[in-house]
């Protein structure tokens, strides 16, 4: 059962995230991203600006619904959306920069690909991209602001469908099925055959493999 305390603090995020809503004219993005988790691929973040005379019924965090539900609002929120973005940040840069640095800056992509330069932007979390403009983070915003929660399922399946074409590419780790996450079928694979180019070299236990393998 939910604490009054938490139960609270999100009517409180809520009324606020709605008087942020009732400013008439304000374009309003949501961003959330996916893959922070996985030890391969890039992670993928999105910005979605909605449509206040095109309402999408059903808008929530990605991970609520079924991968057809995901499939099916994904259509729907790029036919009917104001406008929307996606982005990566690669492995390369992942390595790079660190996840948290990489996913950012996926974010910061994402809002400066839309057609449309929103007035506010709210992301999902509790750490903001660099960028112009008017910004703020939402813990669990994917579940209380519906552009995030769109955000959310663009990232997701965009990310999902970017492991199904790699797993034709590499189909003895199962990306289709794990969709990198370190399963202990990914971890099996891992052992069996060392990483490939889009493992992520700075993430346990690919490193750990590398460390093994390397003198």
């Amino acid at each position: 059962m939910r604490s009054t305390k938490s139960s609270r603090a999100e009517q409180a995020t809520r009324q606020q995230i709605r008087l942020l809503w009732d400013i008439p004219g304000l374009l309003v993005a949501g961003v959330d991203e996916a893959g922070r988790g996985p030890l391969a691929g890039p992670v993928v973040a999105a910005a979605v600006i909605l449509d206040e005379l095109k309402p999408i019924k059903g808008l929530a965090d990605s991970k609520q619904l079924s991968a057809l539900r995901r499939e099916r609002l994904f259509d729907e929120i790029r036919a009917k959306a104001l406008c929307c973005s996606i982005a990566e940040a690669s492995v390369g840069e992942i390595e790079q920069l660190n996840i948290l640095q990489a996913t950012l800056l996926a974010m910061r992509r994402a809002v400066e690909g839309l057609r449309l330069k929103p007035k506010l932007v709210l992301v999902d979390g509790n750490r903001l991209p660099a960028l112009e403009g008017q910004a703020r983070a939402i813990i669990k915003g994917d579940a209380l602001v519906p552009a995030i929660s769109a955000a959310s399922i663009l990232a997701k399946v965009y990310r999902d469908r970017w492991c199904a074409d790699y797993d034709l590419q590499y189909p003895q780790y199962g990306f289709a099925s794990h969709k990198g996450y370190g399963t202990a079928a990914h971890l099996a694979a891992l052992a069996a055959h060392g990483p490939c180019p889009q493992h992520r070299k700075t993430f346990r236990p690919v490193t750990d493999l590398l460390r093994e393998v390397l003198p």
